[in-house]
């Protein structure tokens, strides 16, 4: 059984406000996980004892920018967009996507361009359009070079909010979009898009896992903007596991402990520091790595992740860690048993096939 990468996920299953304004807390989501095509349900409150003294949850600690801006093509009589800021590249161009607002609070994609299109943002500021980065499925670019004449930290603390797609009902403050693990980053970056599996974590469960003896390493990669619309393979990204992650996730692998990958950001990141030996040793920069089937895993043993409508390259890391017949019951039991979908919604934690007694 697989996953169709043109799974409709109904409307109705679309988590549509943060758990908290659903139920009694962040960690108040389902949780369903798969050893190998065994499939159970909890609650995310009982991961503690679904993991063991000696397993190590890798997190990524990169925050979640405030990213989307509006502002007019050409001037102030011009056309109304929102900027997705998306990568802050080496030599201080920012990629960035251009979309129309629905008039709903959301935006719709638009065709990209052209080179040398300027955008008037608040507090006089300007971004000029470059060169494309990503090419759209019209043939238009959807992600842009841009330069803009101020600093873009300080340009989304002032005029930004979090991106925000269809499926929610209302905008949300910008801490509803930080998990527990998110650092701010000394230059300013961070992800265009909530590194969401690790938003139903509090302070308290973590305490929990650690006083369990699971250990927790940080990792970092900045995520971009992955417009659903777009199905597009992962583009570079800037990365970085530090020397004391790379040494706890070998000290833990030689103990029989297992890693555990907390979101497909924290994968990238881990497997793009991994030789072929296996061996994990502090790296950082930019990846490119799309982690496949054909190509395996080499420092992950399990994943929590949420629940997406799939698009190819997430089904093809999903699908290199769980196995495809294993993924196509996950997602058959989730349709079932109507998990929620999407960044404020349920997760599926992947382990390891448990080995017969």
């Amino acid at each position: 059984m697989s996953v169709p990468t043109a799974l409709r996920v109904p409307a109705e299953l679309s988590a549509r406000v943060p758990a908290e304004q659903r139920g009694s807390g962040r960690d108040d989501v389902r949780l369903m996980v798969s050893r190998g095509t065994a499939v159970s349900h909890h609650a995310f409150r009982e991961l503690p004892g679904l993991l063991r003294a000696g397993d190590v949850l890798v997190v990524n600690t990169s925050p979640t920018l405030a990213a989307a801006v509006t502002g007019r093509l050409g001037g102030d009589g011009g056309e109304t967009v929102v900027v997705h800021f998306s990568t802050w590249g080496d030599d201080g161009r920012w990629s960035v996507e251009l979309r129309d607002p629905d008039g709903r609070g959301t935006t719709r994609p638009r065709r990209g361009g052209p080179a040398g299109a300027v955008v008037r943002l608040p507090g006089g500021a300007q971004l000029v359009l470059e060169e494309s980065l990503v090419a759209g499925p019209s043939g238009g670019g959807r992600l842009w070079w841009a330069s803009v004449s101020v600093g873009v930290p300080g340009l989304l603390a002032g005029y930004g909010r979090p991106i925000r797609y269809g499926y929610t009902d209302r905008d949300q403050s910008p801490a509803a979009y930080q998990t527990v693990f998110a650092r701010p980053a000394r230059d300013g970056a961070g992800s265009a898009e909530m590194p969401s599996a690790a938003r139903p974590f509090t302070a308290g469960l973590v305490t929990e896992l650690v006083s369990r003896g699971v250990q927790v390493a940080p990792v970092v990669l900045h995520t971009g903007v992955a417009s659903a619309e777009a199905h597009e393979p992962p583009y570079p990204e800037r990365f970085e596991v530090p020397e004391s992650t790379a040494w706890l996730v070998g000290a833990a692998r030689a103990g029989g402990g297992r890693i555990v990958a907390v979101g497909t950001t924290a994968v990238r990141a881990l497997e793009s520091a991994a030789g072929e030996d296996g061996v994990v040793r502090p790296a950082g920069g930019w990846t490119d790595l799309v982690v496949t089937p054909r190509r395996g895993v080499r420092a992950v043993d399990g994943l929590l992740t949420g629940l997406h409508e799939p698009e190819a390259s997430h089904l093809l890391l999903l699908e290199a860690v769980a196995g495809r017949e294993a993924l196509g019951l996950a997602y058959a039991e989730a349709l079932r048993r109507r998990y929620l979908w999407h960044e404020f919604g349920d997760v599926h934690l992947v382990l390891p096939e448990e080995a017969p007694h």
